[in-house]
């Protein structure tokens, strides 16, 4: 079953920097805008951009994420020569190890990948908030006869030296790789998208079955390593809008995005949907003395108080007297009578009695955790 080009999400991060949000579940499956898991939009991408084979590589709490991508029939992946697949670490006669990289984690499937026999290998991570066409970089890869190809996007230069940086020349072509350096070259920062040439780097992996060195992870082993046999790798640029929501800031930042940047990341754009395992919820319900402004609000909510700024999933409840203001609330939340909530993250399942109040005077994100009881007599705090 020859494949031009198959997809490899690395999906199986524990996410601790998301702290309470990931204590049952992988990053790639925690809740984001209301009715979309994080993991839809690399799916979404996928599927719009002609991709019909692709490897999910799990590995840490994967049965939300499992269930939740199926078959795969949601993102048009149920196919009979090709489709989705779930991937997670084994045990064989050699070893029986998680997955200790990025790079390992492809190594571990080659059997997979070698059934496809793909001229290119697509490297994805799990856990972003973007819209890309695959194809325009597959193309950029072969007009430049590339044997990798990274995409980067320019971030503020004072920010730089949190990311991977790729040094290139003015067509791309990349001559230096630095890991979060501290005095930058440049501003191009790795997304974590790679396409490779699967046969150069399955050689790295066949090198790495006879060699002390290291080949676990791209960023810090395979790419060096190719710069170093000179293997040529090109930047590319890519213009939209893109976030890593590997913090509890930055994924209360990407949701809050969706209200402040509406069009930065079209989610009602019909020519590239982004797809989801949609939930059977009967519709919205608004109390007449409900207010709600600047909100985005998922089937099966009911709200009977005041609603601002705010991204509520599927499920919740508002009731009256209560207010909810620069917050995001995830599945299932029941929020009493007299509540205050700003600037929050609520965990699905949360239950917050009447009079309970949830701010602080601080410029912090006050977090509670799935299925956590906070009580009327609570004043609630920080926590990010």
């Amino acid at each position: 079953m020859n494949k031009e080009m198959i997809a490899m999400i690395l999906a199986g991060g524990q996410g601790s920097r998301l702290g309470v949000f990931t204590k049952s579940i992988a990053k790639p499956a925690v809740s984001f805008g209301g009715k979309y898991r994080i993991i839809d939009f690399v799916l979404s991408n996928c599927s719009n951009s002609g991709i019909d084979t692709v490897g999910v590589l799990t590995q840490y709490r994967p049965l939300i994420l499992n269930s939740h991508i199926g078959m795969g029939s949601h993102w048009d992946l149920d196919r009979i020569n090709g489709g989705v697949y779930v991937l997670q670490p084994y045990m064989d006669e050699k070893e029986g190890n998680w997955y200790k990289g990025t790079a390992n984690a492809i190594y571990q499937n080659m059997n997979f990948i070698d059934t496809y026999n793909p001229e290119y290998v697509l490297v994805l991570s799990g856990d972003h908030i973007y819209k890309m066409d695959y194809s325009k970089m597959l193309n950029f890869h072969k007009e430049k006869k590339a044997k990798a190809t990274i995409a980067v996007i320019e971030v503020p230069w004072d920010e730089a030296s949190r990311f991977g940086i790729m040094n290139a020349k003015e067509d791309g072509q990349i001559y230096e790789f630095e890991e979060k350096p501290e005095n930058p070259k440049s501003n191009l920062a790795s997304m974590g998208v790679y396409i490779f040439n699967w046969s150069t780097l399955r050689d790295y992996f066949i090198k790495s079955e006879n060699s002390n060195k290291c080949f676990d992870d791209f960023g810090k082993n395979i790419i060096p390593m190719m710069l170093e046999d000179q293997a040529e790798m090109y930047a590319y640029s890519f213009k939209g809008y893109w976030r890593d929501v590997g913090t509890i800031q930055s994924l209360w930042d990407a949701n809050m995005d969706l209200i402040k940047y509406p069009d930065a990341i079209d989610l009602n754009d019909s020519r590239w949907r982004i797809y989801t395992n949609t939930m059977a919820s009967p519709p919205q319900y608004i109390g007449k003395d409900a207010d709600i402004s600047e909100a985005l609000i998922a089937d099966g909510c009911s709200i009977l108080g005041d609603v601002e700024n705010s991204v509520l999933s599927h499920g919740v409840y508002v009731d009256e007297n209560s207010t909810v203001k620069d917050s995001v609330i995830m599945p299932n939340v029941k929020i009493g009578k007299n509540v205050i909530i700003e600037k929050a993250m609520i965990g699905e399942g949360a239950i917050i009695e009447d009079n309970a109040i949830i701010r602080n005077n601080e410029d912090e994100i006050n977090v509670v955790s799935e299925y956590e009881i906070v009580k009327p007599q609570q004043v609630l705090q920080g926590g990010n």
